[in-house]
């Protein structure tokens, strides 16, 4: 049985060019967000837990965005605004209110 976090990688050939495959299976992550979302178990108002994203979502968005990690969790950084608000990514998400 894979744990949640376990991410993957497999390299492939495109011509003379290696493409680097990166993977994690995040349905656990996933059915977590939805059981505290639907608890309510969100933090208080001074601390919300709005969302908890995969490693490979984080990942994802810095490599197509251009971006270091390090400037995504810096303090202050629009990108996590950004990810959060994202409709996409809205699986993810613990509290719905807007960030």
């Amino acid at each position: 049985m894979a744990h949640a976090l376990d991410i993957g990688t497999k390299f492939h050939m495109q011509g003379d060019s290696m493409v680097v495959q990166r993977f994690q299976d995040c349905t656990a992550i996933h059915e977590l967000c939805k059981s505290k979302n639907k608890e309510g178990v969100h933090g208080s108002s001074d601390m919300r837990l709005a969302a908890s994203l995969p490693f490979v979502v984080v990942e994802n968005y810095c490599n197509q965005n251009g971006v270091e990690f390090a400037e995504v969790m810096a303090p202050g950084s629009p990108h996590i605004k950004r990810m959060l608000n994202d409709p996409a990514l809205a699986g993810f998400r613990i509290w719905e209110g807007r960030v």
